[in-house]
C-alpha cells in the first residue's frame, strides 16, 4: 500500500510542477500540496 501511495504522490507532484510551468499557479500548488499529504513520506491522509 505504501508503494501505491508513493507512486500516486509522485504523479501528483510532477503534475503540479507541470501546471506551474504552464502558468496555472494555484492548480500547481494544490496538486503539489495534495501529493505531499498523500505520500508515505509526508502526513498521509490514509494512515490517520
Amino acid at each position: 500500500m505504501a508503494f501505491i501511495l508513493w507512486i500516486l504522490a509522485v504523479i501528483l507532484v510532477v503534475g503540479g510542477i507541470f501546471q506551474l510551468f504552464k502558468g496555472q499557479i494555484l492548480w500547481g500548488v494544490v496538486l503539489i500540496v495534495v501529493g505531499l499529504l498523500v505520500g508515505p513520506g509526508g502526513v498521509s491522509l490514509f494512515t490517520k
